[in-house]
């Protein structure tokens, strides 16, 4: 049986690893490499690296720190930030990244999703989503760190990107971004159930109550966050942690006692 992924969210900016709020006043809190070699000792699922500088500022792929960081993981790579095309995301996978991320090209030329797709294979696609709800319980799409409202509506472009081919969606609630007061589950829930495809959520866990509480309600998923894994206490001192053996296994029995009583019904 599949297990839910458990996935550490690192931002990069101006080279350093950073955290944010809502999207805004990124905070340093160190070193990408460094944080990949704690990671790589606590044995995370997953890891996802964010450029949040690469494509608002129009720049290529920085395929230098790509290749470290891939050198230094002993856990799956999505890496994303200033892909533009096949032939970048072609790179990116040589350089020994498991999935290649995209988001506001996704949205501005959406075919180019087949045209990575034929290229890495669709398992390696993936397609972040930032999202802010709107006032009809809806979510509209954001790109550019969530400074342009695209104006496209999630559920709508979520069938979009399946037929085109990627392979995995990534959905990141703006408002929840930082806050560590839980995930946006009632949005989330309506996603789980409008794609087939795997889907992992960012923004807003605080706790592990929180990755409870997303599991009870989704079952198999990844659950992504940043702040939880980089911070520690009221005062968020800077910490790199994980999850216990103890405390994955108690999500996995969660994730098994929902997809048990989903094929009975």
């Amino acid at each position: 049986m599949l297990r839910p992924r458990i996935i550490p969210c690192l931002l990069i900016h101006d080279g350093g690893l950073v955290k944010t709020i809502q999207f805004k006043n990124p905070k340093y809190v160190g070193d990408p490499i460094n944080a990949v070699k704690i990671f790589n000792e606590k044995e995370v699922d997953e890891l996802i690296v964010l450029d949040i500088d690469a494509s608002i500022r129009g720049y290529e792929p920085n395929y230098k720190i790509i290749a470290k960081l891939a050198a230094e993981c002993r856990m799956p790579l999505c890496y994303g930030g200033g892909v533009r095309n096949a032939d970048q995301a072609k790179k990116i996978s040589r350089l020994g990244v498991e999935k290649v991320a995209i988001s506001s090209l996704a949205i501005e030329n959406p075919i180019l999703i087949s045209h990575i797709a034929a290229e890495i294979g669709s398992q390696s696609v993936t397609v972040i989503l930032d999202v802010k709800a709107d006032l009809f319980g809806g979510a509209n799409i954001w790109m550019h760190n969530g400074t342009i409202n695209t104006g496209r509506s999630l559920f709508e472009f979520i069938k979009e990107v399946e037929s085109l081919g990627a392979g995995e969606i990534v959905i990141n609630s703006i408002e929840f971004d930082g806050e560590m007061k839980g995930y946006n589950l009632d949005l989330v829930k309506k996603v789980r159930y409008a794609t087939k495809l795997p889907l992992t959520v960012l923004g807003g866990a605080g706790s592990l109550s929180d990755f409870k509480s997303l599991i009870q309600a989704c079952g198999t998923i990844g659950a992504a966050a940043g702040s939880f894994f980089v911070f520690k206490g009221p005062l968020r001192a800077v910490l790199i942690s994980y999850l216990s053996k103890d405390q994955k296994e108690l999500l996995f029995d969660i994730s098994s006692n929902f997809n048990l009583k989903e094929q009975s019904q």
